[in-house]
């Protein structure tokens, strides 16, 4: 499971993570990558991808 998420949302998808795998996720960092992804709630520019 992968939540692309703002910076705005870090902390919601972190609350979905451990709620829905019951682990702390990973958090990495979008760098300059040519595929943009968008926030999965909002339509800013994703700048963290949250798995495991």
């Amino acid at each position: 499971m992968k939540i692309y998420c703002c910076l705005e949302h870090t902390e919601l998808a972190l609350d979905v993570m451990v709620d829905e795998i019951e682990l702390a996720p990973v958090f990495e960092k979008i760098e300059n990558s040519t595929d943009k992804k968008s926030c999965e709630y909002c339509d800013n520019e994703a700048v963290y991808v949250v798995g495991n």
